[in-house]
C-alpha cells in the first residue's frame, strides 16, 4: 500500500472519516474529484457507533443510511405541558454511524478517483505542491499520502477562545420494552420533566424506533460532563419514574460530549490545509446539532474546489452565529430559565419556522419574530454586554454577574 500511494498526488486528501469526512469524500468523488479519504485502523482511534439526527423535506443524498424518521416532534415543559407538532416539510431523521459509514464507502469504492486508506494521521504540512499527511498504517510502515489539498476533520486539542463555554453532555439507552410503550410516530425532541442542575438544564430525549424500541436519552447543557454512574441514576429515573417503562432491557449504550460555544473555528490551517466538521465550527453552538451542516459544508466545498477554488465556506451564517452566542451566555449566566425559554419558544413560534431558523435557513423578517418571543430584557442585556468581554482560551466561560 504505501509504495502504491507514496507517489500519487491527489486533487484532494480527507483526514478522518466522520461524518464530515465522509460527507466531503463523497462529494468530492460525486464531482469526479480524484480524492483519498484516510481513516483510523480498527483499534482506539475509531470511535464507537455514533448516532446522528437532522432535519431535512423531502428525500435527501443519504436517505439510504437513515434508520428512523419522525413526522410529529413534542418538546414537554417541566410541569407536563405538550407542545406537539407536524413541521412539514420537514421530517426529523436519524442516522447511525455505521451504516453510513458503508453506504459512502460503497459509492466510493464506485468512483474511479476515489481511495480510502486506513493508517493514523500524524501530521498536516504544506508542501510546494500542496499538502501533505504524514500516516503510519495499521502494519506499522510510514505513508505519506500527498494532495493539492487536504481537510482535516480530526477533533481539535483546545477549544479557541470564546466567551462561553457549555458542554452538551449526555448518556443514551437503546432500549427494548416488555410490552408496547411508544408513539412510532412521534419523537420527543425536549422533555423537560427531569430534575433541573444547579447550573444549565436537563431533559430527556426519547426516539421510538418501534412500540416496544426507543433510544431514550439524558442530556445537560452545563459546564462539566457527569460521571457514568450520574447519567446512568437519571436515565433510571426518567425511564421508571417519568416514562413509566416498565421492564424493559437496554441493548446498547452511548454517551458524548458536545460543545457548545461562541468561539471562532479557523477553517483555514494552511495555505493548502483547511479544517471541516466540528474542527471547523460546524457545530451550530446554540444546539449541537452538526450532520446537516457538515452535508451542506460538504457540497459546497467540493462545488468550489471542482471550479477551482479551494476553500471552505462558513457553516453558519453571522446573523445565526451572533443570536447564538447572546442565548449561550443568557443560559450560562442564569438570566433565562433554560426549560422555560425552549418550552415557550416551541409554544409561540411554528415548529417548522423555528427548526428552519435552527438550521440557518430563515429570513431576518422571520428571525426578528421570533427574538420578540424570547425573554427581551435579559437578552437584550446580554447582547450589550457580549463586546465588552474578553475571549480566553481556558475551559471556562467569561465570569460576570447575572
Amino acid at each position: 500500500m504505501s509504495r502504491h500511494f507514496q507517489g500519487r498526488v491527489d486533487d484532494a486528501v480527507v483526514v478522518g472519516g466522520g461524518a464530515a469526512g465522509l460527507c466531503l469524500a463523497h462529494w468530492l468523488a460525486r464531482t469526479g474529484t480524484g480524492v483519498t479519504l484516510v481513516e483510523a485502523p480498527e483499534g482506539p482511534l475509531r470511535p464507537a457507533e455514533r448516532t446522528w439526527c437532522y432535519w431535512e423535506a423531502g428525500t435527501g443524498e443519504f436517505e439510504e443510511a437513515v434508520v428512523a424518521s419522525w413526522r410529529r416532534l413534542r418538546v414537554r415543559g417541566p410541569d407536563g405541558v405538550v407542545v406537539e407538532s407536524e413541521p412539514a416539510p420537514l421530517r426529523y431523521r436519524m442516522v447511525r454511524s455505521g451504516p453510513f459509514e458503508r453506504l459512502v464507502h460503497s459509492r466510493l469504492a464506485a468512483a474511479p478517483a476515489a481511495r480510502v486508506v486506513r493508517a493514523t494521521a500524524h501530521e498536516v504540512r504544506d508542501v510546494p505542491y500542496g499538502a501533505e499527511v504524514r500516516c503510519t498504517t495499521a502494519g506499522g510502515q510510514p505513508l505519506t499520502l500527498r494532495g493539492r489539498c487536504v481537510y482535516d476533520s480530526r477533533p481539535l486539542r483546545d477549544t479557541p477562545p470564546h466567551r462561553t463555554l457549555l458542554l452538551q453532555h449526555f448518556r443514551g439507552w437503546f432500549v427494548r420494552t416488555a410490552v408496547p410503550r411508544f408513539d412510532p410516530g412521534v419523537a420527543d425532541l425536549m422533555d423537560f420533566r427531569v430534575p433541573q442542575p444547579r447550573h444549565g438544564l436537563a431533559f430527556g430525549y426519547v426516539l421510538p424506533l418501534s412500540a416496544d424500541r426507543a433510544l431514550v436519552e439524558y442530556t445537560e447543557f452545563s459546564r462539566a460532563p457527569l460521571p457514568t454512574a450520574a447519567y446512568e441514576a437519571a436515565l433510571r429515573q426518567y425511564t421508571g419514574e417519568v416514562l413509566g417503562l416498565g421492564r424493559f432491557t437496554v441493548e446498547s449504550a452511548e454517551q458524548g460530549v458536545i460543545p457548545m460555544t461562541d468561539a471562532r473555528f479557523p477553517r483555514r490551517a494552511g495555505r493548502a490545509v483547511f479544517r471541516i466538521g466540528a474542527a471547523g465550527g460546524a457545530t451550530r453552538p446554540a444546539t449541537g446539532y452538526t450532520f446537516a451542516a457538515v452535508q451542506r459544508q460538504g457540497r459546497a466545498v467540493a462545488t468550489a474546489l471542482h471550479r477551482g477554488r479551494p476553500d471552505v465556506p462558513p457553516p453558519h451564517g453571522r446573523r445565526a452565529l451572533a443570536m447564538d452566542a447572546v442565548l449561550l451566555r443568557a443560559l450560562d449566566t442564569g438570566r433565562v430559565d433554560g426549560p422555560r425559554f425552549f418550552t415557550d419558544l416551541f409554544r409561540r413560534v411554528p415548529m417548522e419556522r423555528l427548526l428552519r431558523f435552527l438550521d440557518g435557513g430563515s429570513t431576518p423578517w422571520e428571525e426578528f419574530g421570533i427574538g420578540l418571543r424570547t425573554p427581551v430584557g435579559p437578552m437584550l442585556r446580554t447582547a450589550a454586554e457580549l463586546p465588552f468581554l474578553v475571549r480566553r482560551a481556558t475551559g471556562r466561560s467569561e465570569e460576570s454577574l447575572r
